[in-house]
């Protein structure tokens, strides 16, 4: 095919990598439309080590975004759409999830260590004695973000401390730190033959390393968590040019976009004015809050951080985030744990059978409890289970769960920012039940606005790479119209009140449960827990042979004679 023809039907292609949790997608949308074109997706593993420890392969990341990259270009040809239209690519990530890799060698030194994992609860209870009144908010006026095991600068000081060919490699020189998008720009970039080392803002935000202010590696946080600075990667925009893909079909089409996924969902559903707002749904759930110029500091659990930033020399954009580690990952533990559900799929179906007079509330607190309340120490409860209690009552209580924590962040927004929102933008794969949606319109007594063009992660980053300085092929249309469904509220203002009073109820039951320990910690509990029984076991035994030894008859026999 004639390659005018070709961008006379599409004009100019814009690519976006969307390298979830679960798994790995190439898109291609054109730029004048934003119409997605062809996409493939590759699903990636999770491992569980121990409890509370979530791992991903780094190497099967890369190869599962390369695989996305051929197929999508095959795609595309199929489609008699040439691939050399396509003029720019853009990155969006799992955030905080950290690698770290030998520059020599280009391979992990570790296992990617997951945004939800949990191991570095004891490093958060070491550091925490350490600060004045254990405030886990210490280091807010710097990073934005409570101290706290969810964030990279956590999980790196574990690897440090832990992972002995990480000590080596760091003691030579040649390791590095980054995360997920780090490590697809660098290996698409070049790897060990000069790829670049680099993140974004919005990134970095996310690791308790940047200051929020400068956008720059804090020393006095590099010092606190004794992070080297060389491990780390350059601090960059949202929309530059980072360098070039090296090698396969796309190879010398620029990478000009970088957005962590929540950041970039917040930029796909054009929410780029001050006051504007977004709840994206899928493996947790996040709503972001646009403030514009502001850093607001938030007194009631939220978190601030970079929104984006269109160009090295542009003015960045901040936003409250409240952040929710359980959503459609509940879900996923009904089906793979419990055996309850045999697809996803089937949720809506199977509540719509369920009867309403049984109400049963479920805190999915697998990993502790993350915005408002950030309580480490909160586990999973169900409540309110009778005899007439079955498996789709669960099913819909862990549905109404994430809407519930959707309310916790709208309400802690409105005491922050004294603003209710007239409406909840929404996106992400759960965004397709539709009985979720309604329930969630029911739960906080406003609008649920769902774009009908689901993409808005992929479409966040394509819209960072496509108006970057040097590509400047994407017209950012503030005012444009966005096609969407709307769910209105369903009950009254008491019914909403009491379902919200008894998921606060069962909140309140989640909390305190011990912490979770390590092989350490387990041996010093047992140690403590069985030495007194042995010091008396012992004393015992030693008064019986002491009794009844030749020696002590001998003696207790003098005794009785010089009576």
């Amino acid at each position: 095919m004639n390659k005018n023809e070709s961008m006379s039907r599409y004009g100019p292609l814009v690519g976006a990598i969307d390298a979830g949790t679960g798994s790995c997608r190439f898109l291609v949308f054109a730029a004048e439309t934003a119409e997605v074109l062809t996409y493939h997706q590759v699903s990636v593993s999770q491992s569980y080590p121990k409890e509370g420890w979530v791992e991903q392969d780094p190497v099967e990341i890369i190869k599962a975004v390369k695989e996305c990259l051929d197929q999508t270009v095959s795609n595309l040809q199929q489609l008699t759409i040439d691939p050399s239209d396509i003029v720019a690519i853009g990155v969006t990530n799992q955030r905080e999830t950290t690698i770290v890799w030998d520059s020599l060698t280009g391979e992990p030194l570790y296992n990617a260590i997951v945004w939800m994992d949990m191991r570095t609860t004891r490093i958060v209870d070491d550091i925490l004695k350490k600060v004045r009144f254990q405030n886990k908010n210490y280091l807010k006026p710097l990073c934005g973000l409570p101290i706290s095991p969810y964030f990279s600068a956590l999980k790196l000081k574990w690897l440090l401390q832990n992972v002995t060919r990480v000590q080596e490699v760091v003691a030579e020189k040649r390791c590095m730190f980054g995360t997920v998008d780090s490590w697809i720009i660098w290996n698409l970039t070049g790897g060990i033959n000069g790829g670049v080392h680099s993140t974004d803002v919005t990134n970095a935000s996310r690791t308790m390393l940047m200051n929020i202010e400068t956008l720059k590696w804090d020393p006095v946080l590099l010092s606190f968590f004794d992070i080297p600075r060389e491990i780390l990667p350059q601090i960059r925009s949202s929309s530059e040019i980072y360098g070039h893909i090296q090698e396969g079909s796309l190879r010398g089409v620029p990478i000009s976009g970088c957005l962590g996924d929540q950041q970039s969902a917040l930029v796909g559903q054009m929410c780029l004015q001050q006051g504007q707002a977004k709840s994206t749904y899928g493996t947790g759930c996040f709503l972001l809050y646009n403030t514009g110029s502001a850093i607001v500091d938030s007194s009631h659990g939220l978190l601030t951080t970079v929104a984006y930033q269109f160009g090295p020399d542009a003015q960045p954009v901040y936003a409250l985030e409240g952040s929710v580690a359980i959503a459609g990952a509940v879900i996923r533990w009904l089906k793979d744990n419990m055996g309850i559900i045999s697809d996803v799929n089937e949720c809506e179906s199977i509540v719509r059978q369920v009867s309403n007079d049984n109400r049963i509330t479920f805190v999915p607190a697998f990993s502790g409890l993350y915005a408002p309340y950030w309580r480490k120490d909160a586990r999973s409860v169900i409540c309110g289970i009778t005899e007439d209690t079955n498996s789709g009552h669960i099913v819909k209580a862990a549905l109404q769960a994430v809407c519930f924590q959707t309310r916790d962040i709208l309400e802690a927004m409105k005491k922050d920012t004294g603003l209710v929102l007239s409406k909840l933008l929404v996106d992400g794969g759960m965004t397709a039940n539709n009985l979720l949606m309604q329930m969630q319109a029911d739960i906080c007594g406003i609008p649920v606005v769902r774009p009908l063009m689901c993409e808005t992660t992929a479409l966040g980053a394509a819209i960072a790479a496509g108006c970057a300085s040097g590509i400047r092929k994407w017209d950012v249309k503030l005012d444009a119209a966005v096609p969407s469904d709307t769910f209105l509220p369903s009950i009254t203002e008491d019914e909403r009140d009491v379902l919200f009073s008894q998921w606060k109820m069962a909140i309140d039951r989640s909390l305190g449960w011990e912490p979770l320990l390590d092989e350490d910690e387990e041996m010093e509990k047992i140690h403590a827990i069985t030495a007194p029984a042995i010091f008396i076991m012992g004393a015992m035994f030693l008064l019986i042979v002491a009794k009844y030894s030749p020696l002590t008859t001998s003696i207790s026999r003098g005794r009785n004679f010089f009576r």
